[in-house]
């Protein structure tokens, strides 16, 4: 069996055990196959000239991480959360809705990767972000067949913002929700309680303050 045909068999059976639809042409599949290889970066490179880059383009695994106090922030920064309160909705097309306490959500099977934030032509931030894979979430929800995209909303109220993601994207666990980084809590000007984190995407599309998904 050739090495495309395996991969596409393998994402399709772990799609299916997520719950969600597995037709490879439906999700894309041999779009993320066909993916060009991406630039190692040496260790030693300037964060900073990286802003203009795309993300999706880049192998940053040599990159240093960089200190909390020596992050920038963007979009909005002033929200706050009491813990005790916040819930995690997790709704649309799944037969099990949740709503999840912070202390729900952190029992859950934890991930922790360094990725790649950038502000396009502004800045840029390298860290070691920890925190649970959306697709971990749907499965505990147990989400439809025929979800094709993924929202994540925060925060709520006048300023919320929603994104939405594909779904082979979330099943290869390339979205996943943060509340820890360079291994202290999520700060609340960055986030907390929760944060998206795309290594693939720039950051305008990781969601701050997540309160709600949705799957469609």
């Amino acid at each position: 069996m050739n090495t495309r045909r395996q991969f596409v068999m393998l994402l399709s059976r772990f799609l299916a055990g997520l719950g969600l639809a597995a037709h490879p042409a439906f999700f894309g599949i041999d779009r993320a196959f066909a993916a060009p290889r991406r630039k190692l970066l040496p260790r030693g490179t300037d964060l900073q000239s990286l802003k203009h880059e795309h993300p999706a383009a880049l192998d940053t695994r040599l990159l240093d991480i960089q200190p909390i106090d020596q992050f920038k922030t963007m979009g909005a920064s002033d929200h706050t959360e009491d813990p005790n309160r916040w819930r995690l909705t997790v709704a649309g097309k799944v037969q099990r809705p949740l709503n999840l306490t912070y202390a729900e959500l952190l029992a859950l099977p934890a991930m922790e990767e360094k990725v790649l934030l950038i502000c396009p032509g502004v800045f840029t931030i390298h860290a070691l972000w920890k925190g649970v894979a959306v697709r971990e979430i749907l499965k505990t929800a147990q989400a439809r067949a025929d979800v094709t995209t993924v929202t994540l909303h925060g925060p709520p109220g006048a300023y919320e913002k929603v994104e939405g993601f594909r779904t082979d994207e979330v099943a290869a666990g390339k979205v996943f929700l943060a509340y820890a980084v360079n291994g202290q809590t999520l700060p609340m000007k960055h986030g907390f309680p929760l944060r998206a984190v795309s290594a693939d995407r720039f950051g305008s599309d990781w969601v701050k303050y997540v309160y709600k998904i949705e799957a469609r």
